[in-house]
């Protein structure tokens, strides 16, 4: 019998729509695959800033991790944001043993420079969590905390990567769209040690809201799917590279606007990658 590809999220809720659990699902549905949620927190925002995080209780958490896990066990699974020790510690007993791709977004600031994370989550993310995953996707702001170093340009990325690898003994993606040139950089290292580095030209967009959540959701996909990382991370950069393109003129609030997750494949311009 033909069966979904089925892909979990673990993460907050934005109601606002354009990032979190709610980017993670449409992303899942455009890439063809089966989406599913454990929600972590959820947050009372739209496109201009957060404005309450509500935290949901650990033993419901625990319950719709059992919940989804004994039913519909997935291909792979996104982890974004985190904003207690406990449920790290909780993830970390869960996750243990999992033989499946997991695709973690330390998600600590939005789009709009909210802060979503407690700080004495971090070390708790870098001991027990980091060492249970396959990729990590920081952004620049991310990366310098989890580092505590200013990253500000391609070499100081590699410096950071290394950093990273020593608590992660597989895959970090450093995402350098913050960096000031004329193209975005995001640098892959592999677990063997081995650099691969993406390019495409910037967009001038302000529709970009939930794009760290909706690009690991991707690469999850196309790990689910059967993708290798390198070409699970070339599909997904393509897909978000494409989303922002063909969303940049669409308007939805008054701030940061979404990507359009669902653009109609016969308009996208295919973006070779490097």
């Amino acid at each position: 019998m033909k069966s979904y590809i089925p892909v979990l999220s673990i993460a907050g809720s934005d109601s606002s729509g354009g990032a979190g659990i709610q980017a993670d699902l449409k992303t899942f549905s455009a890439l063809g695959c089966y989406g599913m949620t454990v929600i972590t927190a959820t947050t009372a925002q739209n496109t201009m800033g957060v404005r309450g995080i509500h935290s949901i209780p650990i033993d419901h958490i625990e319950s719709q991790f059992d919940a989804v896990l004994s039913d519909i066990p997935p291909k792979a699974i996104k982890i974004g944001m985190l904003d207690r020790p406990e449920v790290v510690e909780l993830l970390a007993s869960k996750l243990k043993g999992l033989e499946i791709p997991i695709v973690f977004d330390p998600v600590m600031v939005a789009t709009s420079g909210d802060r979503l994370i407690q700080e004495e989550t971090i070390e708790s993310i870098k001991e027990k969590l980091f060492p249970l995953v396959s990729l990590i996707t920081p952004n620049l702001d991310e990366t310098e905390i989890l580092c505590g170093f200013k990253v500000q340009s391609l070499s100081d990325m590699k410096k950071a990567a290394a950093f990273l690898q020593f608590y992660i003994p597989n895959s970090v993606l450093i995402k350098g769209g913050h960096l000031e040139t004329e193209v975005i950089q995001d640098l892959l290292v592999m677990k063997e040690g081995d650099e691969v580095m993406y390019e495409n030209a910037k967009i001038k967009s302000s529709n970009v809201h939930g794009t760290g959540c909706s690009l690991s959701s991707a690469i999850a996909a196309e790990l689910a799917k059967g993708s290798d990382l390198q070409l699970a991370v070339t599909k997904a950069r393509n897909y978000i590279y494409q989303a922002i393109l063909l969303g940049k003129s669409v308007k939805t609030g008054q701030g940061n606007g979404p990507l359009n997750h669902f653009f109609n494949p016969q308009n996208q311009i295919i973006y070779e990658m490097e």
